[in-house]
């Protein structure tokens, strides 16, 4: 039988625009990028240009520190762009799909028989490391490292997230090829975390069971809670579904960025699973399907919590399984604003009476910050959401002075950005807290290497 962690912190947000266990038909994207600001940790350094023929697995930039760490074409077709910010920066490299795909053939490969050298060169060449992190920093690992142990949170909970129990059907051989491969990468375990009740059932791992709201799912807390990470301890992460895009390349033998997204939001008039690649246009994506109301709307590539705003223009970011649309909220006026009784106001801190309304109760959140910045005010807002043995307030203090010893005392090498998205959703204060974990990790990195 399974361990069973029960996670008492947290928070649920139960919002409008839940998805049914439907498959939507899915509109084909014109055109495919690869944007390198969805990598931490690399330092990009393009190998295509404009005017190339690529198939589906073709290497189109590597990282110019590690160059066996490769990213390759999602689809075949031709590089049409390689677009550039300030300083010559590479936002994103874009290629015009072919009406039907070819890939590159890397061989179908059997994980029993290789060895951890073979797996991680078939791994790097298909183009699919960039999908393993490592923490701590929150950054693709290291192929030149070996893993202390590898999580893989198989399930989801932050608000209007996909079911994995419905995404893995038909799935299960590339979920378990995948699982196999890895765990010939670490001297340790994989870690495998489930809710309970799933019926993800994979073989030769440490299967753990998670209890509790959001964020039970995130690989963070299950690490804090099941073993956490000490000085110079490394540990490997993957999400669920890269780890069947991970199978898939030794049972198929080529770069299938397939997965199954869900469409989700108040803001979709149509919503559910499509299948779609990596990389691919919003716009394939959400057009005829948002609703048809007068006021705006934001689309996130991700979830409400942690995803990126996108505009139609924009691309699928490459760990993102889940689009959301939600009211902007921009042309609201209120009335007495926070004046009023706000039964359909969702209020953490009982400020507005929907608290009467019980867990059940759906609400129609927009993308408004509800107030202004502020000094970090000291209340033990954070606490009563964060479920990690870390002190988050202290934390935040080290990272902003960057005192390194406070922040390696403090737990700095458990976290990522995500882990405090629930401290930046009820703090008062309207701090961008993932903004300084996310920068504090990257001056960290850059302060011990």
């Amino acid at each position: 039988m399974a361990n069973v962690i029960k996670i008492k912190k947290g928070l649920d947000i139960n919002l409008k625009g839940k998805a049914p266990e439907v498959l939507l038909s899915g509109n084909p994207s014109a055109t495919y990028a690869i944007v390198p600001d969805s990598y931490c940790g690399i330092y990009p350094k393009v190998v295509a240009k404009a005017g190339d023929k690529v198939k589906a697995g073709s290497v189109l930039m590597i990282d110019k520190n590690r160059p066996e760490i490769k990213f390759v074409a999602p689809v075949s077709g031709e590089v049409i762009a390689v677009n550039r910010g300030e300083k010559r920066k590479v936002l994103s490299i874009v290629v015009k799909a072919d009406a039907q795909i070819e890939y590159e053939d890397f061989g179908k490969r059997n994980v029993a028989s290789l060895k951890a050298a073979e797996i991680k060169e078939a791994i790097l060449n298909g183009g699919l490391w960039s999908f393993i992190k490592q923490r701590p920093y929150d950054i693709v690992a290291s192929p030149s490292d070996t893993p202390r142990d590898i999580f893989v949170s198989a399930f989801y909970s932050a608000p209007l997230a996909p079911d994995f129990d419905y995404i893995i059907k038909g799935e299960e051989v590339d979920f378990q090829t995948g699982l196999d491969a890895l765990a010939k990468l670490t001297e340790g375990k994989v870690y495998v975390g489930v809710r309970p009740g799933s019926s993800v059932a994979p073989k030769g791992v440490e299967v753990v069971t998670f209890d509790g709201p959001h964020p039970a799912a995130n690989v963070g807390v299950q690490i804090n809670h099941v073993k956490p990470i000490n000085k110079d301890e490394k540990v490997w992460v993957v999400n669920p579904q890269d780890v069947i895009l991970i199978g898939r390349l030794f049972n198929k033998g080529i770069a299938d960025f397939t997965r199954l997204l869900i469409l989700a939001g108040s803001g979709l008039k149509e919503r559910g699973y499509v299948k779609a690649i990596a990389g691919c246009s919003i716009e394939s994506l959400v057009k005829g399907r948002i609703a048809d109301t007068k006021e705006n709307k934001r689309i996130i590539s991700g979830n409400v919590l942690t995803g990126c705003a996108v505009g139609t223009d924009g691309y699928l970011m490459a760990y993102d399984n889940q689009v959301t649309v939600i009211p902007e909220g921009d042309d609201v006026h209120e009335f007495l604003g926070w004046g009023m009784p706000g039964l359909n106001k969702f209020s953490v801190s009982r400020t507005f009476l929907s608290f009467l309304m019980g867990k059940n109760k759906e609400y129609d959140v927009d993308a408004r910050i509800r107030g202004g910045k502020r000094a970090m005010i000291m209340s033990n807002e954070y606490d009563k959401v964060f479920p990690m043995d870390i002190l988050p307030e202290y934390l935040l203090k080290a990272i902003i002075t960057f005192d390194i010893d406070k922040m390696e005392n403090l737990g700095i090498y458990e976290v990522a950005p995500e882990d405090f998205a629930l401290c930046e959703f009820v703090d008062t204060s309207k701090i961008e807290i993932q903004k300084i974990v996310r920068n504090g990790l990257d001056l960290l990195y850059r302060e011990m290497n």
